[in-house]
């Protein structure tokens, strides 16, 4: 599975466009993409197609970044779905590094949460190892 890249970059104009134009430039595919920023620093969620020639071009660039394996959470789509998945990992001493919506279907949104711990993270939502979504 896709590694999911949570990159800190500066946020000023020109910097999120300088990341994915080097990405172009190695031929790297964005499979998922999310970005938010605030105040000087902007966060950037990508997953690729690539990841070693990813991570390659991040740290070439000389970005910050953590990386782990997306754990992918569907649940139903309603109010305080999303807590309660946030709230199961909490409890469980999970600390999430990254999530982006990664699709819906009628009546279900689909999660990708990059996680410090993916194995406790899979116990406290009732995932088995196999399992790629679904929190039971």
């Amino acid at each position: 599975m896709a590694r999911q890249f949570v990159v800190q970059l500066d946020n000023h104009p020109g910097e999120l466009t300088r990341l994915i134009k080097a990405f172009e430039a190695f031929s790297i595919e964005i499979a998922h993409v999310a970005c938010v920023g605030s105040g000087p620093l902007e966060c950037l969620f990508v997953t690729t197609t690539d990841d070693d020639a990813a991570r390659r071009v991040i740290k070439g660039l000389g970005h910050p970044f953590i990386e782990g394996e997306p754990l992918m959470v569907e649940v139903r789509d309603r109010p305080g779905a999303f807590g309660d998945v946030a709230d199961r990992l909490a409890r469980a001493g999970v600390s999430v590094t990254g999530v982006v919506k990664a699709g819906e279907r009628p009546g279900f949104a689909e999660w990708a949460f990059c996680v410090d711990d993916v194995a406790t993270a899979r116990q406290a939502l009732g995932q088995r190892a196999e399992d790629l979504v679904g929190v039971s």
